[in-house]
């Protein structure tokens, strides 16, 4: 008898181990997936981007074009392994901020849209869009609690930094 209660009880022991592990490395995963791993882009309205673009280069020394400027950077986990964060300047009167009234939207770069996507559906928070797909990342666009229109942006980083332009180091 006493050696089933032992058996049971190393059962028992292992179980709950077994269950705590496992609960844990899925809110450690659950957490390190959600985590945004940088700025991606910061957007705002301007009543002359060209003007303010050239403005930019003239007096800051950005490498500006069409489409505002890209800044390259290295990874720190990866220091062999290149980043980008784009600035760019859109016509006072574009539609892309909305619903948002701000000035501005900031790109946030993150490791897995999808799984950041349902997560935040799950969590109530207001989805603006589909999620977008293109050679160099994925895309979607979300609110934050005070309206504020944010992009959400899975990198492709290889194929971006392949992407003609303007790049200011």
């Amino acid at each position: 008898m006493k050696k089933a209660t032992l058996l049971f009880a190393l059962l028992c022991a292992f179980g709950l181990g077994y269950a705590f592990n496992a609960i844990t490395t899925t809110k450690a995963e659950e957490q390190s997936f959600r985590k945004v791993t940088g700025i991606g882009g910061v957007f705002f309205k301007s009543k002359d981007p060209k003007a303010l673009k050239a403005w930019y280069k003239k007096h800051l020394g950005l490498n500006t074009g069409q489409y505002g400027t890209v800044f390259s950077w290295y990874q720190g986990a990866d220091s062999t392994k290149k980043g980008y964060t784009q600035w760019s300047a859109f016509k006072e009167t574009t539609k892309y901020f909305e619903p948002s009234q701000k000035e501005f939207m900031i790109n946030y770069r993150v490791a897995d849209l999808p799984r950041l996507v349902a997560a935040l559906k799950a969590e109530g928070v207001t989805i603006c869009d589909t999620m977008e797909t293109y050679d160099y990342g994925k895309f979607i666009h979300i609110l934050d609690l005070e309206n504020n229109k944010i992009e959400l942006w899975e990198p492709n980083d290889e194929v971006y930094g392949r992407i003609p332009g303007e790049t200011t180091k």
